[in-house]
């Protein structure tokens, strides 16, 4: 037997009625199977998702005054979440450049979370032409929850101030997420848990740096030691607590819109600089020790030479603009370059050669001590790898300094937004 031909169906009166065998009935209700996630308002527009159904007849002996009367377009509006999961919800920004072998994990690691609520993970991409972009795309064309979005200015800092500004309106919490990296499941949930515990503005990790290839272990291990790091908290995994500085991570969204996001002109040490701004305003910045992320360093000595090169220039920025002065830690590898030029200079006088001694004798042996502590001979090298990076960062430093001294008015500080920071969500 055949189905009978569609007949289309014309709008219910008030005063219509439909009738059976034992004959009038009440009239029909407009019952709605609009799909539960559509916006308010846009399923009452669509006649064929709503069909006549017949009233129980029981409700006839309703008394009319105690019905209670919905619009149509609301009748079809997604029910709001309540306070407490609101306050959770989350913009999670990955800013990338030709990451097509990771973005994909990345992004499957950053979702791999029970405790998220109404995340959107966007990926702002600085002009990838690898494939990346086509891999993001083809996750967004199947996950809601991701979407792709242009970086013109190319630098992370631009990316995620461009994400806060234009998706991240009625989200309280901002997350940062860096590609060269690997993520615990529960990442940005436990984030968020720790930002409404302490009450910081701003939540940040520290990382454990691994590397696979004999000289990234190398680097490695400089780099989670005090021989690269100096001690760096969020570098040597110390306990949680207060800090002036850490991985970013999370941040509360209405203070990194108040002091006015990330400063674009920086291409390195922009979040040391957006951490000092912070501060300035009285935000509180809260180091966890609840979740932690993986960090892949450089390969090859020329990309961690330029690396640390532009980490020098970015420290330096940061001093000249706010007039800051650096830590011992800081400071100390700033005599590395002028004791290498000492050094060059040692056939003229001999003593000026010691300085440079002493230091290549302390990394060199350092970087042994560490090899044997990990039974590893290949971070026999994590003492030239830290000497890479000592040389690098004070030779960025004073750089910048010299053409600062040289050239002050391209080096001028941007304004700063007057604005006071509000204690953050919870």
């Amino acid at each position: 037997m055949q189905s009978p031909k569609p007949r289309a169906e014309l709008p219910l009166r008030p005063d219509d009625a439909f009738r059976d065998e034992g004959g009038p009935i009440a009239p029909a209700e407009q019952r709605s199977f609009a799909p539960s996630g559509a916006p308010a308002g846009e399923a009452a527009a669509r006649s064929p998702w709503s069909a006549p159904a017949a009233w129980p007849r029981a409700w006839a002996e309703i008394d009319p005054e105690r019905l209670i009367h919905v619009p149509a377009e609301a009748a079809n509006a997604p029910a709001p979440l309540e306070p407490e999961l609101a306050a959770r919800r989350a913009l999670i920004v990955i800013p990338c450049l030709n990451e097509a072998g990771l973005i994909a994990q990345v992004i499957a690691r950053i979702l791999d979370d029970d405790g998220l609520v109404d995340p959107l993970v966007l990926v702002a991409d600085g002009g990838s032409d690898d494939g990346c972009r086509d891999i993001v795309a083809e996750i967004a064309a199947r996950d809601p929850r991701v979407r792709l979005m242009d970086n013109p200015g190319r630098l992370q800092s631009a990316g995620v101030n461009l994400a806060a500004r234009t998706l991240g309106g009625d989200r309280p919490w901002l997350v940062r997420v860096d590609a060269h990296a690997d993520y615990p499941t529960n990442y940005v949930s436990t984030l968020i848990a720790e930002a409404q515990r302490t009450g910081a503005h701003s939540v940040v990790v520290a990382m454990e740096t691994v590397g696979e290839a004999p000289f990234q272990r190398a680097v490695a291990a400089a780099q989670n030691s005090r021989l690269g790091t100096g001690g760096a908290a969020h570098r040597v995994g110390a306990e949680g607590g207060w800090v002036d500085h850490g991985h970013h991570a999370l941040f509360s969204h209405e203070a990194f819109q108040a002091i006015g996001g990330y400063d674009e002109s920086f291409s390195h040490n922009e979040d040391a600089e957006l951490d000092l701004r912070l501060a300035q305003e009285g935000a509180r910045i809260w180091l966890t020790d609840r979740t932690r992320i993986v960090y892949h360093p450089r390969r090859t000595p020329g990309a961690l030479w330029k690396q640390y090169v532009s980490y020098g220039k970015g420290r330096a920025r940061t001093v000249l603009k706010h007039y800051t002065p650096l830590k011992l830690r800081q400071a100390l590898p700033l005599a590395v370059a002028p004791a290498v030029l000492g050094l060059a200079a040692s056939p003229l006088f001999w003593p000026l050669a010691i300085p440079a001694l002493v230091w290549m004798a302390t990394a060199l042996g350092y970087g042994l001590a560490l090899a044997a502590r990990s039974r590893d001979p290949a971070v026999a090298l994590a003492g030239p790898a830290a000497m890479i990076m000592h040389l690098g960062w004070s030779l960025g430093f004073w750089l910048q300094v010299f053409r600062w001294a040289a050239e002050p008015r391209r080096l001028a500080a941007t304004p700063e937004p007057d604005t006071q920071i509000a204690p953050a969500a919870s």
